[in-house]
């Protein structure tokens, strides 16, 4: 991994909210925290296998990300989502609809969906990875801005399976 590529993990990391995030490689594997208090220390890198270039990491305080108001989920609501499967994402990204920003989205609400049908996909580290959904139904809710961080096991759209 070359230290550019760090250098941007880092600042992903920084941007998106996450605490925590494990790369291993054959050759390296790199732990990246986050402090759980809002000051202004930086992230911790841990390196547990060498890295082949001798360039230290540099650290960059990233602005501090805006806090998103929790939405008031209502018993009813819950109850009726209970009947929906949910497309978790498989890892940490960027969520993006289409696959560029003058195409249409994969999916939208009220589309039928078919196992393995492309659904999102997730920029991770410079790679877009297509998401499929590995159930058959009907999309009731997505539940991600487009362009926006997302987590591992987030859920990312709720699917009517009958």
């Amino acid at each position: 991994m070359k230290l550019n590529e760090i250098q941007d993990l880092i600042k992903f990391v920084a941007k998106s909210g996450v605490s925590e995030v494990e790369v291993e490689t054959k050759d390296i594997k790199i732990i990246i925290k986050t402090p759980a208090s809002k000051s202004k220390d930086l992230p911790v890198v841990q390196q547990a296998a060498p890295v082949q270039t001798a360039a230290p990491v540099v650290h960059q305080i990233a602005a501090p990300v805006a806090e998103t108001k929790a939405l008031e989920v209502k018993p009813a609501a819950v109850a009726d989502d209970a009947k929906y499967v949910t497309i978790k994402s498989p890892m940490i990204g960027t969520f993006y609809r289409s696959p560029s920003a003058d195409k249409p989205p994969f999916v939208n609400v009220g589309d039928d969906i078919t196992a393995g049908q492309t659904v999102c996909i997730i920029e991770a580290m410079k790679l877009f990875n297509e998401i499929e959904s590995d159930i058959k139904g009907k999309i009731v809710k997505v539940l991600v801005n487009d362009a926006t961080p997302v987590e591992y096991d987030q859920p990312l759209f709720l699917v009517d399976p009958s």
